[in-house]
């Protein structure tokens, strides 16, 4: 699991060894099953997640009882409810496990000492948030303004083996179309 966030981070910045198990110390190593939910809208969420095995679906559920997928999460992805999270507010989304999944986790706390007590990880989780915002709006802009057969070809090309581990229906919800919509550009 360590090795898979080491990894991770040496994309963004380079810490030693000594660094790298002095920054471990900060992560909780977790297990959950599929359909297994991390968590649940209403519950404080004091954690974020980096994914080492697995994938995991975010999602908002709006009062007529629709779920909107925000993320689906796999390997090497991090994933929270980011205002929950970062202000210590109950969570609006609901975060589950669409296969059994393995995660390293961090504390909002045991982040700030992180980062608090190295500039080198205060860095990563910047380019991190940084990066994660630019996807965010990207994906937001392609909802508002592309088609759904470029958004769906848009997803193949970013995650070429999402469609073998995530069902037409969730691939659906989260392009913002019907699954029978779906079967169609996907034939």
């Amino acid at each position: 699991m360590e090795i898979k966030l080491r990894e991770h981070i040496h994309q963004i910045v380079q810490l030693t060894d000594e660094e790298f198990q002095h920054a471990i110390t900060f992560f909780t190593k977790r297990r959950y099953r599929k359909h297994q939910y991390i968590v649940q809208a209403g519950d404080v969420n004091s954690h974020e997640h980096f994914v080492v095995k697995g994938i995991v679906k975010s999602a908002y559920t709006d009062p007529e009882g629709r779920e909107h997928i925000l993320q689906l999460a796999m390997e090497e992805w991090w994933f929270s409810d980011p205002n929950a999270f970062n202000n210590g507010i109950p969570a609006t989304l609901n975060v589950d496990c669409l296969e059994d999944t393995e995660t390293l986790s961090i504390s909002f706390e045991s982040k700030e000492r992180l980062c608090a007590s190295s500039r080198k990880m205060e860095y990563f989780f910047r380019k991190k948030y940084t990066t994660g915002n630019i996807a965010l709006q990207k994906r937001v802009l392609a909802l508002l303004s592309h088609s759904a057969a470029e958004r769906y070809k848009q997803l193949l090309s970013q995650y070429p083996t999402l469609h073998t581990r995530v069902s037409k229906t969730l691939i659906a919800s989260y392009l913002g179309v019907t699954r029978e919509t779906l079967s169609r550009l996907s034939s």
